[in-house]
């Protein structure tokens, strides 16, 4: 005995495929950034310095006095100058006079006269240090300094782009070319 048997034939679907590809562009704008330093504040006070010298002993020593001082010196010189003169003279008058009585008019001239000529003896010698030790008076105030730096901090602006984002979807489209098909037959 013959069985009928069955026969199945598919035929697949057939598509013609057009595909639209995806596009997608990222940018990435760089940030703005602005970096200011402002300047440090520095600020310095000073005090001078006091620098005195007195040097007016020094020049006394060496002979250099001023106006004032001079004429007092010399008119001082003058005045004992004047007095010497005043002194001799009062002495070789009582020279005279003692000795008129006594018949020495003349040894009394001439004792007198040698006293006032003939060598003198200056004196006496020394070594003496011109101007004197310590005669320059110096007399220094040190100044002062003082710097204060007032820190700055800088300033930073920064401003952050946002990416740049464009994206096209792409596309998928198709045309049935052979549509699917299942036969089924039975053969006897």
């Amino acid at each position: 005995m013959r069985f009928p048997q069955i026969q199945i034939t598919a035929k697949d679907i057939q598509m013609d495929w057009n595909i639209q590809e995806p596009v997608q562009r990222i940018q990435q704008p760089r940030a703005e950034q602005s970096i200011t330093q402002p300047a440090a504040i520095l600020e310095i006070h000073t005090t001078k310095s006091d620098l005195k010298i007195d040097s007016s002993q020094a020049r006394r020593d060496i002979g250099m006095l001023t106006t004032k001082e001079s004429i007092e010196k010399y008119a001082q010189a003058g005045r004992e100058g004047n007095l010497k003169g005043i002194a001799r003279r009062v002495q070789e008058g009582y020279q005279m006079m003692n000795g008129a009585g006594k018949e020495q008019g003349r040894s009394v001239m001439q004792s007198i006269a040698k006293q006032n000529t003939g060598p003198k003896r200056p004196g006496p010698y020394n070594i003496k240090f011109v101007p004197s030790v310590g005669s320059v008076k110096v007399d220094y105030t040190p100044g002062t300094t003082d710097v204060n730096i007032t820190r700055q901090e800088p300033k930073i602006d920064t401003k952050v782009n946002k990416p740049i984002h464009e994206y096209t979807p792409g596309k998928v489209t198709g045309t049935m070319l052979q549509r699917p098909s299942v036969t089924i037959d039975v053969i006897s």
